[in-house]
């Protein structure tokens, strides 16, 4: 099954990894030093939901896992999928051409309108990203953007792939 592989790429990022490991030792910082000074409450249980909550985030978002093969593009971050028929890619370009605020929105999964399109990201703030619209609708889901250390060799193997579907 590996010789149908065309392209494969894990990306990391360790300034994301670094913010979300500094988020999850300061809230869990916060949640002891309430514990320590009055007992446990709302705000205990908060300071800890938070450190829990980034904790999970520097797990699941450690890995992009891109991987195209003759039928479709698949990326996966941690537990969340997402599979892209090739069939159902209408076109496709490097995403240099967003608004900084969604570009440096935040890293991981996010859901947005681009101009006029809902759009999902698999984001690293570090990496550019390539941007694919579809033929048809996934749920509400127009187009997919996610980062790549090497988005002109994925634009080409995109290319190839989707002439030889």
């Amino acid at each position: 099954m590996d010789s149908l592989i065309i392209y494969h790429e894990k990306l990391t990022s360790i300034k994301t990894t670094m913010l979300f490991v500094m988020l999850t030792v300061v809230s869990f910082c916060l949640f002891i030093w309430r514990l320590l000074a009055s007992s446990m409450n709302w705000l205990a249980v908060l300071l800890l939901s938070l450190a829990c909550f980034f904790l999970l985030y520097s797990i699941n978002y450690l890995i992009l896992d891109i991987q195209l093969d003759i039928n479709s593009l698949k990326l996966q971050f941690g537990i969340f999928k997402w599979q892209v028929p090739l069939t159902n890619i209408a076109h496709f370009q490097l995403d240099d051409d967003i608004p900084w605020l969604m570009r440096m929105g935040g890293a991981g999964i996010h859901f947005m309108f681009v101009r006029g399109r809902y759009r999902a990201s698999f984001n690293f703030l570090e990496h550019p990203r390539v941007v694919i619209a579809f033929k048809n609708k996934v749920g509400p889901i127009l187009d997919i953007s996610f980062s790549t250390s090497q988005p002109a060799q994925i634009l080409t193997h995109l290319e190839e792939a989707i002439h030889s579907a």
